[in-house]
């Protein structure tokens, strides 16, 4: 096989990045934008020693689960996977990723219940991130494209609710008649980074972040007019980063007008929202996976919970009633400081922690606290030995394990299952519709 060579391609599989994925002469090829069963003639692009890459060129017989895109810079822009396959196709490809993940990596036969699907998949994120940059000598923003720091316009992203596709082209325009520019990653030379918004799904109110290089007053003269256009804006935060990085907050907030934080309410229960605080991005999905942990759980009224990696404390909350104690544990002062409110807000009496999780969970050790029950719900990155290591530790009766990256969630639960625990079952749960990520709980028993 060589590059630029056309062949003709079954598609019999999909990866857990989306692209489809055929057999040419005992080769695997990876073609995005495919379908299970589409039959397609694709040029290669890419040979490596055991596999290549290569892009449609022609669909010679469209499989039964391809629809039409719905979006017209879906392929240029990185952030859906799967507009081109119906939702049902989708789910049945993600279910496929969570058990194959189990099995693969973690060599792990963990009975799986059906995969818990979306309601609604259009306008359904509660945040986004827009990076700033210039277009025809005006300052533009959309979302990078896949694998790189491009910029492609997008003024009417399907995932995001229509009016932060508004606020944002706004905002840009603002700020450009201000005189403010585009920053520039390779040089660190300009002024607006992102544009970054978040709003409550019930409450419907919005916080604006305006994300850059450096303080400047004219930020707020250039904004103070915008809550008049856009009501829903209880919040203009300015967001001060003024390192040479891709991560996108700060750490220092500059608040332009009305609130600190923005409200909403999460299975019943009363949140605030700061810049920095985490915060499921798919409101009504994360209730739904509120309710499986709570399931999974299967918690009485003398037990005390731990609820790892806890951010805002909306997983403990949400299981509040059900347990004698909660504790949570979290890394982010912004966000422990959030919890805490949240608990007086909805008056809750819980502890909350603010450390890594290994230390918070040793911390508890060393003052006799033993949690009979642990929900981890860690970054994709997932929890470091040492976290690991401290949950066995408290030997609590039922962990469960509530993440982003199945493939992160098998490694942490084999290790657990090889230290005395035992998985039941578990779930997967679709909270990022059209993308190719795909969230994961798992109930663990101590054997």
């Amino acid at each position: 096989m060589k590059k630029n060579e056309i062949v003709r391609l079954k598609i019999d599989g999909i990866t857990n990045e989306g692209n489809g994925v055929g057999r040419f002469e005992g080769m695997a090829v990876f073609v995005p934008f495919t379908a299970v069963g589409d039959e397609i003639m694709c040029r290669i692009v890419k040979v490596n020693k055991s596999f290549a890459y290569a892009i449609v060129e022609s669909v010679l017989s469209p499989s039964v689960d391809r629809i039409e895109p719905d979006c017209n810079v879906y392929k240029r822009c990185g952030g859906c996977s799967f507009r081109h396959l119906s939702y049902s196709a989708e789910l049945s490809a993600k279910q496929s990723f969570v058990r194959d993940a189990f099995e693969r990596i973690g060599g792990l036969e963990i009975p799986l219940d059906e995969i818990s699907g979306c309601n609604e998949v259009y306008h359904y994120r509660n945040k986004a991130q827009y990076p700033v940059c210039e277009r025809d000598g005006k300052l533009a923003c959309g979302f990078y494209s896949k694998r790189s720091h491009r910029v492609v316009d997008n003024n009417c992203c399907l995932l995001q609710p229509e009016v932060f596709n508004e606020i944002a082209e706004r905002t840009v325009e603002l700020l450009g008649r201000s005189g403010f520019t585009a920053y520039n990653e390779q040089s660190g030379r300009g002024d607006v980074r992102h544009i970054y918004i978040r709003s409550g799904y019930y409450t419907k109110e919005i916080m604006l972040c305006v994300v850059a290089a450096k303080n400047d007053k004219r930020f707020k003269s250039a904004l103070q007019k915008l809550p008049e256009s856009f009501p829903q804006i209880k919040s203009i935060v300015l967001n001060i980063n003024p390192d040479r990085t891709n991560v996108v907050l700060g750490k220092r907030n500059e608040l332009l007008f009305g609130d600190e934080h923005i409200t909403d309410t999460i299975c019943g229960n009363k949140v605030l929202i700061s810049p920095h605080s985490f915060y499921q991005i798919n409101t009504p999905q994360a209730e739904k996976l509120y309710a499986q942990v709570s399931e999974y759980a299967d918690l009485s009224e003398n037990e005390t919970l731990l609820d790892l990696y806890c951010g805002i404390g909306t997983i403990g909350m949400s299981l509040y009633d059900s347990v004698n104690k909660l504790i949570g544990v979290e890394i982010v002062p912004d966000a422990v400081k959030n919890a805490k409110e949240n608990a007086r807000l909805n008056g809750f009496d819980a502890q909350f922690i603010c450390a890594d999780a290994a230390e918070g969970a040793a911390r508890l050790i060393k003052s006799g606290q033993t949690p009979d029950v642990i929900v981890a719900d860690p970054a994709r990155k997932g929890c470091d030995k040492q976290t690991l290591d401290a949950m066995l530790s408290m030997s609590p009766e039922k962990i469960v394990m509530v993440s982003c990256n199945p493939s992160t969630a098998a490694r942490d639960i084999k290790y657990l299952c090889e230290n005395g625990y035992k998985a039941v079952k578990g779930r997967a749960v679709d909270m990022f519709p059209r993308t190719a990520h795909v969230e994961c709980v798992v109930k663990l028993k101590r054997k």
